[in-house]
């Protein structure tokens, strides 16, 4: 984009720059190499936390590094989507979905023994929600908890879960009530209790994150890990599917950039028929799309920001960011698969990569079809 937008700062440019910079250093030069080996090394996450992407908009009792606006955390999101793998931010940053359930409805003594070693990166806690029979249906989950003393007794299983076979915490969704969204706790399952397994899953794209199948079998979880009320574990949910899919949206506004200036670097210098092939009105075309695209996704997410910064919840809007969002990444990454011909094809090219990953963003966090039914249901349609 060729200008900025009216809310951001010098400070902001700065912590882009930082973030750009780690990026640059620290994931670029190996992700190639991480994603066929489908891993990345556990003390990227240590290493995030030093540059203060980790802990951003953390309480600094807990080590974290508050911030005052929204927008600190869609540049982190967008830069480090620039490394070309979303693999990569997906599993660095699952703490990011996992822990504000913790924070906003944990008891003191849960937050202490899980946020500070959470944002230093030397533990890791992921989130636990979709289930084998069910994705976007959460008030329709399977997983029992059942009370038993001190203690609650969990079976049931997760699945499609990011850093599942990494995570020491699993912020797990589970019923202890009745049918529906009110029957819904939620439960901070430490990964080495007895009755805990779990197994890696094979998939199309994100090979460098984890994702697993977890179970539950007949494992005992104190009663002090519960999030909140008992049944009332629904409402964090929500709260938190905002800020995870706006975290997306920021995400695939890197990704369709990356898409973008590899098909326009690799157009100008291409030749064919005599000259290059940004000369071709078709490609030339093809490029404007793109930024057209890019724009107006830039410009509704930073919107949808700053109605947050000010006390707004638009649950519409963010539901509609979403799908705009995977929408202009699946665009983005056609269009430079075009022009990149057979170069894009190959797997040493981001854009290869990137390709194969545009339908993640379509379905996590909230698949298209529900995020429109969402906004239909919220505009009273």
């Amino acid at each position: 984009m060729s200008f900025k937008y009216p809310g951001l700062s010098a400070e902001h440019d700065a912590y882009r720059d930082q973030v750009r910079r780690f990026v640059q250093t620290e994931i670029t030069p190996n992700v190639a190499r991480w994603d066929e080996a489908e891993s990345f090394p556990r003390e990227l996450h240590q290493k995030a936390a030093a540059a203060g992407i980790l802990n951003l908009g953390y309480p600094e009792e807990y080590g974290g590094i508050p911030v005052s606006d929204p927008y600190f955390g869609l540049i982190m999101a967008e830069e480090l989507a620039r490394c070309g793998a979303g693999g990569v931010p997906a599993s660095l940053m699952t703490h990011s979905i996992g822990l504000p359930p913790v924070l906003a409805g944990g008891s003191e003594a849960l937050k202490q023994q899980i946020v500070s070693p959470v944002v230093r990166g030397d533990k890791l806690i992921c989130l636990g929600i979709t289930e084998p029979g069910g994705g976007s249906d959460v008030a329709a989950l399977k997983t029992r908890a059942v009370l038993d003393g001190d203690h609650y007794v969990v079976n049931g299983s997760k699945t499609f879960i990011t850093s599942g076979m990494r995570a020491d915490w699993v912020t797990t969704a589970v019923r202890t009530g009745g049918e529906g969204m009110g029957g819904i706790s939620l439960l901070v399952i430490p990964t080495d209790l007895p009755g805990f397994s779990r197994t890696p899953l094979k998939k199309m794209g994100w090979w460098v994150s984890d994702t697993a199948t977890l179970y539950f079998d007949n494992l005992r979880v104190p009663v002090a890990n519960r999030i909140g009320v008992e049944n009332e574990g629904f409402l964090y949910i929500m709260r938190n599917f905002n800020t995870e899919r706006t975290g997306m949206a920021a995400g695939c506004l890197g990704y369709s950039k990356v898409c973008y200036e590899y098909a326009r670097d690799y157009a100008q210098q291409r030749k064919t028929f005599g000259k290059r092939l940004a000369d071709h009105q078709v490609i030339r075309h093809k490029l404007s799309r793109m930024m057209l695209e890019i724009t107006g996704l830039e410009t509704m997410l930073y919107t949808i920001a700053t109605v947050n910064a000010q006390g707004g919840n638009p649950i519409a809007e963010t539901a509609l960011l979403k799908v705009k969002a995977s929408e202009t990444f699946e665009f983005c990454a056609n269009e430079a698969m075009q022009i990149l011909g057979g170069h894009g094809f190959m797997r040493d090219n981001p854009v290869e990569r990137l390709y194969r990953e545009t339908k993640v963003q379509a379905i996590g966090g909230g698949s298209a079809e529900i995020m429109l039914d969402l906004a239909a249901r919220q505009f009273k349609i």
